[in-house]
């Protein structure tokens, strides 16, 4: 009976056994064919790959290749650029060298022209009051009480012909331009006065007479400004304060409404000191005048 049961059931699943191993064989069939194409796209990929890799190398030596020429390149222009250097700066160095050196020199040129005006100055005064003294000496002697001087006036002193006992050009000149410095101008004009009274001929009695109009012109005395700063025209002409002499004169002249011959001394002082400080001062001033340093025939306009 068992026997029989199990005949029977085996040839019931006999189609369903057979069914089944068709659909393994080409389950498997499908997978074999799947696994091919697998590793037809693997072997294409590597294919791939590998080309990249041996573009990206030959890109990666091109770009060294270009490093190591532009590096060559690079060292070659530094080592022109140098030589360019060295063979320019040799020559402006030395260029440079010798205007340092000739500013030197004339550096110390100004400063010995200096030294030297001021040991003149120095050496002018020492004669001066070696001059005095040796007046001093020669004068004759004060008359007696009661007598008659040469004056005609009975007991008056004689004329004095050098300065006071004591009285030396280099101190007087310094005292008084200190206190000019100072702003003690009651006090340095008398000092000035007595300056150009006994040594009139040293080398600072321009000078003397220029901080004369000078404190004139502050004290807005323009009259006697322009009376001491003519005197510094006339008496020295060639003096150190020539020029600010004609300056200064102009602006007493201004000062006076004289634009007319202020004009005159502002442009004497533009074509006669040219490049220098004072020239464009007297520039500024005649264009404050309302005039052009070119049209010399221009009156000057009235304030």
């Amino acid at each position: 009976m068992s026997l029989s049961r199990t005949f029977i059931l085996f040839v019931a699943l006999a189609p369903l056994t057979f069914g089944a191993s068709k659909e393994i064989v080409e389950l498997q069939r499908d997978v074999a064919m799947l696994q091919d194409q697998v590793q037809k796209m693997q072997a294409a990929l590597n294919d791939k790959l590998t080309s990249m890799q041996t573009v990206v190398q030959q890109t990666w030596d091109s770009v060294n290749n270009t490093n190591r020429t532009m590096a060559v390149m690079q060292d070659r222009f530094n080592d022109a650029m140098k030589q360019q250097q060295a063979s320019v700066s040799a020559p402006v160095a030395s260029v440079g060298q010798k205007l340092d050196q000739m500013a030197e020199d004339f550096r110390a040129v100004r400063e010995s022209v200096l030294d030297m005006n001021t040991r003149m100055g120095k050496l002018d005064a020492k004669m001066a009051d070696l001059q005095n003294l040796i007046n001093t000496i020669k004068a004759p002697a004060p008359p007696p009480p009661g007598a008659t001087s040469p004056t005609g006036v009975p007991g008056a002193p004689e004329a004095q012909a050098g300065p006071p006992p004591g009285m030396e050009a280099s101190t007087a000149y310094t005292n008084a331009y200190r206190d000019y410095l100072g702003g003690k101008y009651d006090l340095a004009m008398p000092e000035f006065t007595d300056y150009l009274k006994y040594f009139s001929n040293t080398q600072f009695a321009s000078n003397v007479q220029f901080y004369i109009g000078d404190i004139y012109f502050k004290k807005q005395d323009y009259t006697n400004a322009l009376q001491a700063f003519d005197n510094v025209l006339e008496r020295f002409p060639d003096g150190n304060k020539t020029s600010d002499a004609h300056y200064m004169k102009g602006m007493a002249l201004m000062q006076l409404s004289r634009n007319d011959s202020a004009a005159r001394e502002f442009r004497d002082v533009y074509t006669s000191y040219p490049d220098t400080d004072l020239a464009a001062k007297a520039k500024a001033r005649l264009k404050e005048l309302g005039l052009n340093v070119g049209t010399p025939n221009t009156r000057a306009k009235r304030r």
